[in-house]
């Protein structure tokens, strides 16, 4: 993996932003540490997922592009798809949820993509409809985080770009959905750094996973804001999550949305609710006595007017 994150480093240099890091004065006052927030919303298509889009499409070779892929998203790894192919000259045709969030949907479509609406609000149902319409069809399944090359262009970048930028933090909060991010980014950290994984309470995935020694690959949908934290965790990022991860913070659905209107207060920044899940997890104390310096993950800012409504 180590060989991949850099080779995924070398080949996004110049097509991705390297997004800020922010020191928080209240959340550290509120850690006891000083706590940075890693400013990932600010990239390319708005979340993180753009890096491991691009670098894995960028794998099929120019003569099978026109053909075209299908993946399966709830919406961020859909939009760095669709971005990706666009510069590729490669058809995309990406399945979401029918809970998908509208400025997610119209992002994924204003690039040129096809995207199709399952009958399904959850992100697992969706995902078996997605693999047997791209059998049917012949197409290529781009997994949206049970993939090497996405694992290491999420995360493996993400981790190399924040290890640069605050090389004296060994304590990272990363969102965890599909372990995609979290697989890259512990397989990149500094030696003797601490990851904290963070969920929804409502759909741990790796909390139980962790539990029951196996990938909890599938869960039934919930109803939650923060859809790129819903559904079960790829049986591949587990395996190497399960040996870097010291701790997973779980939180409800009202400090998530508490925390997104936290970061809107505080920070000034509009951000996604799944992407709020770290900067929940501080300000509801459900991660344990922090040692030195934090870097909390904040990794995406699509999000639609009726969501923030709801969220206001």
């Amino acid at each position: 993996m180590h060989q991949l994150i850099l080779d995924a480093q070398d080949y996004l240099k110049g097509k991705i932003l390297t997004t800020p890091v922010e020191h928080s004065a209240p959340l550290s006052g509120i850690a006891g540490v000083p706590v940075w927030l890693k400013l990932e919303h600010l990239q390319r298509t708005g979340s993180f997922k753009l890096r491991g889009a691009w670098f894995r499409l960028a794998q099929i070779p120019p003569g099978e592009r026109a053909k075209g892929v299908l993946t399966c998203s709830a919406g961020n790894h859909g939009k760095g798809v669709a971005y990706a192919s666009r510069e590729l000259g490669i058809r995309a045709v990406i399945c979401v949820p029918s809970s998908v969030d509208k400025a997610k949907l119209s992002g994924m479509q204003s690039m040129g993509a096809e995207v199709r609406v399952s009958s399904f609000p959850g992100y697992d149902d969706t995902e078996i409809w997605a693999r047997s319409v791209a059998e049917a069809e012949g197409l290529p399944f781009i997994s949206a985080f049970d993939d090497p090359y996405v694992m290491a262009g999420n995360g493996g970048t993400l981790a190399l770009e924040v290890t640069e930028q605050l090389p004296d933090v060994r304590e990272f909060l990363v969102p965890v959905g599909g372990g995609g991010l979290a697989a890259g980014f512990v397989s990149a950290m500094p030696k003797g750094a601490r990851a904290i994984g963070c969920q929804l309470q409502a759909s741990p995935a790796l909390a139980l996973s962790l539990q029951r020694g196996h990938a909890v690959t599938a869960l039934p949908a919930v109803e939650t804001l923060a859809r790129g934290l819903e559904g079960g965790i790829g049986a591949g990022p587990f395996e190497i999550i399960r040996r870097h991860i010291h701790e997973v913070a779980l939180v409800t659905e009202a400090e998530i949305i508490h925390a997104t209107r936290w970061m809107l207060e505080e920070h000034q920044y509009l951000i996604e609710p799944s992407a709020a899940v770290a900067v929940a997890a501080l300000l509801a104390n459900k991660a344990h006595r922090f040692h030195g310096p934090v870097c909390a993950l904040i990794c995406g800012r699509n999000v639609a007017i009726e969501t923030l409504r709801r969220i206001a």
